[in-house]
This record gives C-alpha cells, structure tokens and sequence, in this order.
C-alpha cells in the first residue's frame, strides 16, 4: 500500500498553524459532562485531506486508517496483529482449502441501522474487480476464481467465484489455495459498500457525510475539507459499548513542522510524521519508532527514452549511498535496502525471513566500488561522465526534499548527471505518477499481508500500481506461478526468480527499508498500529 509522507511549504506554516489551534482544543482532546457521563474527543493526525475513502478506490496508508474506523470486512486486525473475526461470526473451510463460507454476525448492521446482508460483500467485491470500476487494488481478490478474467474483460463480475448463499452466508471460491487470503478478508479493499447507496451516487456517495454510510465503529459527521474529519460513535455497531472515544476529529494537516507544532503544543494526541532533523529532539518526547512492512525507492518511468537502457537504470541505483541516507538524511532507524522486498516477511521457512535468502542486487556497504561501477554502465550506454544524457527531473511530494536533495547531488557528483528537483502536493503527486508523466518519483510501499508477493506482484505488465509501466514476460509468468501454485517451496523459489528479475532490470531504485515514526501523547491510552501501517484509534482514552 502506498505510504503517505508529506508535508506543505513554509510559507503557508502560520497560517495552517492558526487554523489548526483554533480548531482543536487543549491536550488533544477534551472530556465533557453530559447526562450520560463523561463524553471524550479525540484530537488525532495520520494524514493529508484524503484522495479518497472509497474502500474500493483507496490506495494510501492514511486512506486505509480512515476507511478502517468507518468500515469493517469479513475479518479484522486486533491490537496484537492477529486476523480475528470482524462481521463474520464463523468462517469454515472447505478440506480442498478453495472454498470459504462465511456467516455473518446476527447483529452486524449499517450506520444507518440497516441490517450487513451477504449480497452487500457479494456486491463490493465484483465491484472491486469490474474494469470499469478502475481499482488499482482489484488484485487483492485476485486469488478468487475467475477475478483476473474478471479483470482482463474476459468474464463478467457475476462469475466471480463469490455468492451470497442467503442473508448471513457468504460464500468464496478460490482458484487455488491461498494460506493468507484471511488477512485479504481484513483489508480494505473486501470492505463491504452498500449498492443502493454507491448506485445512486456513483462519484459523490464518499465525499459526503450523508451517504458515506459505513459498518464500521465510527461514521463521518462532518468534513471541513483541508482542515478536519470528524467521526462519531456508530451507534449501531455491535461493539459500541467498549468503543472510547465519543468523537475523533482526524486533523488534516501535511506539513511536518505544523504538526510538530500542534503536538508540542498539545493540540493533538497523535502526529503520524514529523521533520527528520526533530527526530533527536524528539526521542524521549512522544517520538515512536516500529518496525514496518515496507520499501522506500525511486520509481522510473521506463517508457522514457532516457530509461530505456537498463545500465542507464543500473547506473542510476549503484550511484546511491543508502547507509549516508539512512543515517545523515532520514535518521529514523531506517535500514539501507538491498532488494525490494522489505525485512519481516516470512520465507519458505516460516523461521527465516524472505530477504535473508534473497540475492542482493548489489553490496550497500561497498558504495566506492558500486559507483566505479556506475561510472562504467553509463559510459557503456554512451553517457561517459553524463555528457549528452538529458536533464533527470526528480518528482517527490513535499517532505522529501532533502532525501530528493541527496540523491541529486550523488548523480551529479558520482556521474556527471543534471538533476532537478518538483514537488507537487499528495493528491496531485500521486496522480501524475499513475498517469505517467514523470522521468523519476520518490514512491513506496508498505505490505498489505505477510507474504513477498504483495510487494512483487504490483509489477506485473499493466498492473493498477505499476507506476514504471515496466512489462517483463518472464517476470508475469513467475507472478502467475505464485498466485496459482498450491506447492510452498514453488511459490517461494518462483518469488526469488521474479525479485532477481526485478534487480537485474531496475525499473524500481531501492533506498532503504521503513520504519514507523510517529508522535504520541503520554495520555493517550488503547491505541495501537500494525506493520501494514494503519493506526487504530477506536478503544482508545485519555489518561488523567
């Protein structure tokens, strides 16, 4: 999934700070008395002003983190990472492991008090992998059978292997067996929508508070857009009796120093990013770090001509020191990325890590001897010292100016290169990099459940997050392995094939491997995250 990590331009710090300080209220939140007790308000961020919160649409962390207190799948993450039931009461498995039957929760019901039937997760899930809908997550579902027919136009949504069987029986087939599809069940892309709702408002029914109706603990009351999203208790959601907070207001905000600012002046509670050269400040001081599941890297556009030269490419990701990033640059404990596929997620040996037995595509501890090396492919692709390449123009969303910065300086130091550097706020950013036009962009990558081919199967020719618009036969036939092989060390190996693959043509620059900074108020009680990188605000508290 990908990673949200922005902030805006100084000039418009003050103003942000004004408005944010006159919205909020002291200590991130506030406990009222009423008549039925004390009433809590959260104040939180863990994001911008969303490009979307339909769960189908979705494909950003702080998206996910919002689309997770309004909705609830078949499944669900608790505190400790673990897939538990969410609407579905009982899941059983058939002995072929193709076939999942799921029965819903008798008290399972909408915001609006309707009751959660079987043909809502029927209807969301053909939406999901219907063409026309253009989700670039409809590869979640792509182990149900008929899902990637489904996808190519070759079948219509109505075969996907999915029935409602009656009110409360959901019934998936897969076409192979899928050891993690219960975490698939908890994403949110399987989320289920309402049909008469998203019928009736094909293009608005997320955007206003009046139709975004949800089954999850919280439901949207009011949007002041740019500035905050306010999510009240769902009163009819089975669980409201242990939900805490009353109401959490997410505060919209993406520059890192404004969020710094309301934290340090406890207007919130929680701060999901904040400035690199704060983090020493910080530790000690409601700094966090986690581990995650994710890749920090340059995307390439390879249909540039400029890109076409793979020892362009290769030259390009050799010219980088990772360990002066890592350490001088992003300082959040980060680890130099050697491969794609971050650390954390298990190989075929559950015991062992993926990326321990992975080949590295280069030595991140030699870098005087990867840069000899990038001196040499450049000059072999007719660009000796960078004469005669054309200007590379770098393409990040704001706050990730100084790692752009790094890079620009070892192309132009180590090879001669011309770099400059835009910026372009999240919404904008992250469609120009869909659609194409950019040379390089910062990107990354978080997993969406423990296996490598969340990571892998993205680059697939012509898939939704193929930002490169790279395309390998090879490389697909591997990925089509993976996702229809019922034999572990097949898929395992098939994994390794297709990451070697991915290193040797390089439309992707790996730079280091994730960690999750974050801000947090000593006060703040019963949250809690995942590696995926979803924040989880729905039973927390506010200490005395």
């Amino acid at each position: 999934m990908k990673k949200t990590n922005v902030t805006k331009r100084l000039a418009v710090l003050m103003l942000l700070v004004m408005v944010i300080t006159t919205a909020l209220t002291a200590c991130g939140g506030k406990k009222e008395e009423g008549a039925s007790g004390d009433k809590l308000e959260l104040n939180v961020h863990v994001g911008p002003e969303p490009n979307t919160i339909d769960p189908a649409l979705n494909t950003a962390v702080d998206g996910g983190t919002l689309i997770n207190h309004a909705f609830e799948g078949l499944m669900k993450l608790n505190d400790k990472g673990e897939v538990v039931n969410g609407q579905a009461a009982d899941v059983k498995i058939s002995d072929d492991q193709l076939v999942y039957t799921f029965t819903l929760r008798d008290d399972a019901k909408w915001s609006d008090g309707e009751a959660v039937k079987a043909s809502d997760f029927e209807y969301a899930w053909r939406r999901a992998v219907d063409p026309a809908t253009a989700s670039e997550y409809n590869y979640m579902l792509g182990p149900v059978l008929n899902a990637y027919e489904v996808m190519a136009g070759e079948k219509d949504p109505s075969e996907l292997g999915v029935k409602a069987v009656d009110e409360k029986t959901f019934e998936v087939t897969l076409a192979t067996p899928t050891t993690y599809f219960l975490e698939i069940a908890a994403f949110p892309t399987t989320y289920p929508v309402r049909e008469d709702i998203v019928s009736a408002n094909p293009d608005t029914w997320a955007t206003e508070p009046e139709t975004y109706i949800g089954n999850g603990p919280y439901v949207l009351d009011t949007w002041e857009h740019q500035a905050k999203m306010v999510f009240v208790k769902n009163e009819n959601y089975y669980d409201v009796s242990k939900l805490g907070p009353d109401a959490i207001n997410f505060v919209l905000m993406d520059d890192q120093n404004t969020i710094l600012t309301a934290f340090k002046n406890n207007e919130i509670v929680f701060g999901d990013d904040l400035p690199s050269e704060n983090i020493e400040a910080m530790t000690d001081n409601g700094l966090y770090i986690e581990g995650q599941l994710g890749t920090y890297f340059l995307c390439l556009n390879v249909e540039k001509e400029e890109f076409k030269d793979v020892k362009v490419r290769q030259a390009l990701a050799l010219a980088l020191d990772r360990n002066y990033i890592v350490e001088s640059v992003a300082k959040g404990g980060q680890q130099p990325a050697d491969t794609f596929v971050a650390t954390g997620l298990s190989d075929t040996d559950i015991e062992k890590e993926f990326h321990d037995t992975a080949e590295p595509w280069y030595d991140v501890n030699d870098y005087e001897g990867n840069v000899a090396k990038a001196k040499q492919l450049l000059a072999e692709a007719g660009y000796a010292d960078g004469k005669g390449f054309p200007t590379i123009e770098l393409m990040a969303n704001p706050g990730h100016e100084n790692i752009m910065e790094a890079v620009q300086n070892m192309w132009a130091e180590n090879l001669g290169l011309n770099v400059t550097i835009s910026s372009q706020d999240w919404n904008v950013f992250i469609d120009t990099r869909k659609e194409g036009n950019y040379q390089v962009a910062r990107h990354g990558w978080l997993a969406d459940y423990n296996d490598p081919i969340s990571f892998l199967d993205m680059w697939v020719t012509g898939g939704g997050n193929n930002d490169a618009q790279w395309s390998n036969a090879e490389y697909d036939a591997l990925i089509k392995t993976v996702q229809t092989s019922t034999d572990r060390e097949v898929r395992y190996q098939a994994m390794h094939d297709a990451e070697k693959i991915l290193g040797e043509e390089m439309p992707i620059i790996p730079i280091y491997y994730y960690t999750d900074l974050y801000l947090k108020s000593d006060k703040l009680e019963g949250f809690y995250t995942s590696p995926l990188g979803f924040k989880f605000f729905m039973y927390s508290s506010l200490a005395e």
